[in-house]
């Protein structure tokens, strides 16, 4: 385990402790609109601020809270809390999303944290993902369910007719709210499928912890699984409500 990855996960617990005896109202004020587009809470602004006093020392960070914030060759992406909407509603499915992009513009390390759960899950260049828990010592290989029974939808609440499609193939579908920590999931789920415009903080740790999985990302989803015919019958159930959409929008 190198420094870095070291710094994220003593960045992860100082979070987590001061997240263990329940939440300062404070921390539930919401604040401006942050460099991803979304309004930061008083909890978004915190952890990032942990982060920065770890991290800043091995490069530039690009937060999603604050956008740029210091210097260096390295580039950082964070998202302070993933699913800051679930932790502000105290459902405990949220965490912490870290990417580092080196000088030659490589990603050689992610990590990914669940603070509900203390799972955390980190990859570095030519190793596999490895998986541990947040004030325990030892890691080990990313787990893996063969026969997953359910996918998670992330943002399936925007897609009713994606959702009808699915549910008529019998394709079974959580919708947690936080797609780090589901793309973090990808090996132990049947699918992990995301619709809609997205941005570098929820995509550039999670997406690198799937290695060896089916990824398909193109300018308007995401799809993730263990098993290309799944990613193949998503691809044409999305095909298939485009082609309704347009053709309803164009009175056909």
């Amino acid at each position: 385990m190198n420094d870095f990855i070291q710094a994220c996960i003593t960045a992860n617990e100082e979070i987590a402790k001061a997240l263990e005896n329940g939440t300062d109202s404070v921390l539930f004020e919401k604040t401006d609109v942050g460099a991803g587009g979304d309004v930061s809470s008083r909890l978004d602004l915190f952890a990032e601020s942990v982060f920065i006093k770890h991290l800043g020392r091995f490069g530039q960070i690009e937060s999603e809270e604050s956008g740029i914030i210091g210097e260096g060759d390295a580039k950082i992406i964070i998202d302070p809390i993933d699913g800051s909407s679930n932790a502000l509603s105290l459902f405990p499915y949220y965490g912490t999303s870290v990417a580092r992009v080196n000088a030659e513009g490589i990603l050689d390390a992610a990590v990914v944290c669940n603070l509900a759960n203390g799972d955390l899950f980190f990859k570095t260049p030519g190793e596999p993902v490895q998986q541990g828990k947040l004030f325990k010592e030892g890691f080990h290989l990313s787990q893996s369910v063969p026969a997953s029974e359910i996918g998670l939808f992330e943002k399936a609440y925007a897609h009713p007719a994606l959702v009808a499609m699915m549910d008529a193939l019998g394709l079974k579908f959580r919708a947690p709210g936080a797609i780090a920590l589901s793309l973090a999931y990808a090996h132990t789920v049947n699918f992990v499928l995301f619709v809609g415009a997205f941005r570098i903080y929820d995509f550039a740790a999670g997406l690198a912890l799937c290695e060896g999985l089916e990824v398909v990302v193109e300018q308007d989803y995401v799809i993730v699984s263990k098993d290309k015919n799944v990613v193949k019958t998503l691809e044409e159930i999305i095909r298939k409500v485009k082609t309704i959409q347009e053709e309803d929008k164009h009175g056909i």
